[in-house]
């Protein structure tokens, strides 16, 4: 069973930055284009960023010059820096495949509010 375990979310303040992590299964992880998706209360979720395996990235309008996805091959582990954060960023936020799978993690609540 592949496991995905997201941290680091937190309440910040407009502007503020928050560093996002998810510990990935080994199992996949090194193969895989992975992304991070985010859900808002009544939206459904969506894409946020992606990062393949050979470190090509994509990113959401929304985010770009603001976010960075980045991954770490050898701790399996795939970080999403967020800067400049807005009201409109408040989710919760989650990893998954690129494309995604139906196995998702608990996700993590960003919060960006004064």
């Amino acid at each position: 069973q592949v496991q995905l375990v997201e941290s680091g979310g937190g309440l910040v303040q407009p502007g503020g930055s928050l560093s996002l992590s998810c510990k990935v299964s080994e199992s996949i992880f090194r193969r895989s284009a992975m992304g991070w998706y985010r859900q808002a209360p009544g939206t459904q979720r969506e894409f946020v960023a992606g990062i393949t395996s050979v470190y090509t990235t994509l990113y959401v309008d929304s985010v770009k010059g603001r976010f960075t996805i980045s991954r770490d091959n050898v701790e399996n582990t795939l970080y999403l820096q967020m800067n400049s954060l807005k009201s409109e960023d408040t989710a919760v936020y989650y990893c998954c495949t690129w494309p995604p799978s139906n196995n998702w993690g608990q996700g993590t609540q960003v919060t960006v509010s004064s």
